[in-house]
């Protein structure tokens, strides 16, 4: 396993010079995600229906489970239909709790000031992307982003993996790639992503994950 500061020499050197970054989880606080799906979606979706809040949240569940892994998952259009509600709008309501995990601004500055192409790689629906960068403005530090829908996989997929390689052109010996998902990370590995990082800390609200297969962040000082 490639150590964190091996990562750290090779982007200080100049071996890796694509840097790809899941958002939800990885630069943001997930806080705001599992709020929204888990708390909030419910309480609307009990109003509407006129259940109790425990039966909402327990059916929203079972909805939510049985499109995991696919594109539906991250579609706020689907979701939107799917449960007569306009999730956008939901979103945008509660925008002022979106947070940026500690030291990504300062992450994303040096790579910047280093010269790496910095892409944002997510699921996340283009519309949330559009959310989230006009209230975090971490859109300047960016060379770009790259969207499951947009891609037509989600980045489970090995699928993904390979339009985005076409479409951004990074060389997958010299490109680093951080995400809070593990699923993700595999496809990344088995893909041929070299420089594999989980973020540990996605939900600042909850305890982190744990890894035995890929070197492991809190936060994105230890990379600098």
């Amino acid at each position: 396993m490639t150590t964190i500061n091996e990562i750290k020499q090779a982007l200080s050197t100049g071996e890796i010079d694509c840097v790809l970054l899941d958002m939800d989880g990885t630069l943001l606080d997930k806080y705001f995600d599992d709020y929204f799906w888990e708390h909030l979606v419910p309480e609307k979706y009990a109003d509407k229906h006129n259940i109790t809040f425990g039966r909402a949240k327990e059916e929203l569940l079972a909805k939510y489970k049985s499109h995991e892994q696919t594109l539906n998952w991250t579609d706020i259009d689907f979701w939107s239909r799917e449960l007569h509600l306009d999730i956008l709008a939901l979103k945008e309501q509660i925008r002022h709790i979106i947070e940026v995990h500690p030291h990504v601004e300062s992450f994303l500055k040096l790579m910047k000031q280093r010269e790496k192409r910095t892409f944002i790689a997510t699921n996340a629906h283009y519309k949330v992307l559009d959310l989230k960068l006009r209230k975090t403005d971490l859109g300047k530090y960016l060379t770009g982003s790259i969207t499951s829908d947009a891609i037509g996989f989600p980045k489970e997929m090995l699928e993904f993996w390979e339009r985005a390689e076409q479409q951004i052109g990074f060389l997958r010996e010299r490109t680093l790639f951080v995400d809070d998902t593990l699923a993700v990370l595999k496809t990344a590995k088995a893909f041929g992503i070299k420089y594999v990082v989980y973020k540990a800390l996605g939900n600042s609200k909850v305890p982190p994950g744990t890894s035995t297969e890929f070197p492991a962040v809190m936060d994105f000082n230890e990379l600098m």
